[in-house]
């Protein structure tokens, strides 16, 4: 496949972006940080639409008949890594998934040549998950396909962000302007709780965060929310709550006491929860260690839209999916005044309209 012209960067600037700059015209979902309100909300929109169909069920979808994704998922994962391939396969999509176990990669190959590799296969979509922050847009900058960054490190996790906006939108009734979202648990190595905040403040809500001063990163407030001392200010009067899952496996250690301790001080109460808005949810972006950031009860008691949020994944990433296809014959058609591009994704635009 061919590589674009111009230097290496590992974190290009713009890497927040759905769309790299026109060196590279094909659409990526990157991050959510500086999109616009219609941006993102068109994606809920299809989102929804999505969801529909998949509620009605009925025949397979063949929307994605004849186009390849490749899952490819260098770090542990279990919802976004199973979300992706049932969306894709709902569309009708060939799904391959591809792990650093096992993998070249393991064997000394770089990402990239990997890559390259998979692509020389013919490749439509690559979804990605890595843990070095700016490796999605990475390949982005450098290779012929669309990019889905399935998390980056602790840079953004932009599809989950959507659906949490997905499921918000619904607790809210669709307004976001003037609602307030209490973030809590561990920010400091959370990429669900900056594609959180960028997307929210981009639709006119706003967001406190509340956590252990250790696991706040610096100067947390440039991201666009504010910071609260303890959890019951953060949620007194919330429309909503998501508690963050304590990331062991990127902390260096000395961070907490115990998560003992943590849960006394941090955790999500029926208490702490009777704080907030009658109508208030509470959301966990998974995987959770229940009795630690979440008290069992609260998981599963009515103000819970947990599994809503596992729902809307699905839907969320067959939108995705869809767009990336879309946009690519769209592309390729306005260079080349007519139908070209790899067949697959042509006969799948003409299916999605």
């Amino acid at each position: 496949m061919p590589i674009l012209q111009h230097p290496v960067r590992p974190a290009p600037r713009g890497a927040g972006r759905f769309r790299h700059p026109s060196e590279a015209p094909r659409w990526h979902l990157l991050g959510l940080q500086g999109r616009s309100r219609d941006d993102i909300l068109d994606l809920l929109d299809a989102a929804d639409a999505c969801r529909v169909r998949l509620r009605a069920g009925g025949t397979p979808f063949d929307d994605l008949r004849g186009v390849t994704v490749v899952l490819a998922f260098f770090e542990d994962s279990t919802r976004t890594r199973v979300s992706f391939e049932l969306a894709a396969r709902h569309l009708g999509a060939t799904v391959a998934t591809l792990t650093a176990a096992g993998s070249s990669v393991s064997k000394g190959e770089s990402l990239f040549d990997t890559m390259q590799n998979i692509l020389a296969m013919g490749t439509d979509v690559v979804v990605v998950r890595h843990p070095s922050s700016g490796a999605p847009a990475f390949l982005a900058s450098q290779l012929d396909v669309s990019v889905v960054n399935a998390g980056d490190g602790r840079h953004e996790h932009p599809t989950q962000g959507l659906l949490d906006l997905m499921t918000l939108r619904d607790v809210w009734n669709g307004r976001f302007e003037g609602r307030r979202l209490a973030l809590v648990g561990d920010i400091a190595h959370s990429r669900v709780a900056r594609s959180a905040i960028f997307g929210l403040v981009a639709l006119g809500a706003s967001v406190v965060v509340a956590g252990p001063n250790t696991l706040l990163p610096a100067e947390v407030e440039r991201l666009g929310c504010t910071v609260a001392p303890t959890v019951d200010q953060a949620m007194d009067g919330a429309d909503a709550v998501m508690a963050l899952r304590l990331q062991r496996e990127r902390m260096d250690s000395g961070l907490l006491p115990s998560t003992g301790e943590f849960s006394k001080v941090w955790g999500i109460t029926p208490e702490r929860v009777r704080l907030m808005n009658r109508d208030a949810k509470v959301l966990h972006p998974g995987p959770m260690n229940r009795g630690v950031e979440v008290a069992t009860e609260v998981a599963d008691g009515e103000r819970s839209v947990i599994l809503d949020q596992v729902e809307n994944g699905v839907a969320l990433r067959c939108a995705v999916l869809a767009r990336c296809v879309e946009a690519d014959v769209a592309m390729r058609r306005a260079q080349s005044g007519d139908h070209a591009g790899r067949p697959g994704a042509d006969v799948a635009a003409r299916r999605l309209g």
